[in-house]
């Protein structure tokens, strides 16, 4: 098994020459996906090389508001060999942030916002709240999809039409399981914490049920005794 510390990240976790969306979890042995609310207490060094090196081969980052507020994000910035290494591949110095809200319940003010080196998007509905898209339309480009609800594919194919079709989702449970549902997930990459948690933190993927997808293991790493999986869907 190679070590993570060892491994050419950008062959473990290429870009493709297709339309790809790609979700990034971690969890613990026996599948809580938070320690105290937050997924930093699972990870680790390793984990942080594989999440730094998504982003920076990814077009879109795609996260939901509530896991944009639980996990505090900052801006979307990159280290500086990391934009390098996109300029060197026909690349923007910077990914697009995109944030999925339905309610529209986010603060202009956070740094992933009042920060971004490049104005994000918020993917939301028609019936979102007029007042909160006003405010954070000073600080975003607000794209509509979808009457009542998030269209999710309909946001994909937005994306697409972008340039952006390396899409890198990290989260949270319910966009992950409403993106299953859509049937939209091609490579699942998760990373297995050895730690035990209990109590009533979730699992990575929460939603309606629906028929089992079929996924072949496409990579493994290790750093210790915490596993790095990566899963490929066969279109």
């Amino acid at each position: 098994m190679i070590d993570v510390h060892d491994a050419d990240l950008v062959a473990c976790y290429p870009r493709h020459s297709t339309p790809t969306l790609r979700v990034n979890f971690v969890a613990s042995v026996d599948g809580a996906v938070t320690v105290n609310g937050k997924s930093a207490g699972l990870g680790g060094p390793g984990d942080k090389l594989i999440f730094d090196s998504l982003r920076m081969v990814c077009d879109a980052l795609v996260v939901a508001a509530g896991t944009v507020r639980a996990e505090n994000y900052d801006a979307l910035r990159l280290t500086a060999p990391a934009r390098d290494w996109r300029r060197a591949h026909g690349l923007p110095e910077f990914p697009l942030m995109v944030v999925v809200s339905g309610a529209l319940d986010l603060d202009p003010d956070q740094l992933v916002f009042s920060d971004a080196p490049a104005r994000p998007l918020v993917v939301t509905h028609a019936g979102a709240p007029a007042g909160r898209r006003a405010a954070l339309a000073e600080v975003a480009e607000i794209v509509t999809v979808g009457e009542t609800s998030v269209d999710l594919p309909a946001a994909v194919r937005e994306l697409h039409a972008r340039g952006a079709t390396q899409l890198l989702c990290e989260g949270g449970p319910h966009l992950f399981g409403a993106m299953i549902a859509a049937d939209l997930v091609d490579e699942v990459c998760l990373t297995v914490s050895p730690r035990l948690v209990g109590g009533a933190a979730g699992r990575i993927a929460a939603g309606p049920d629906g028929p089992p997808r079929e996924m072949s293991l496409a990579g493994i790493l290790a750093d210790g005794p915490m596993l790095f999986l990566r899963y490929a869907r066969s279109r």
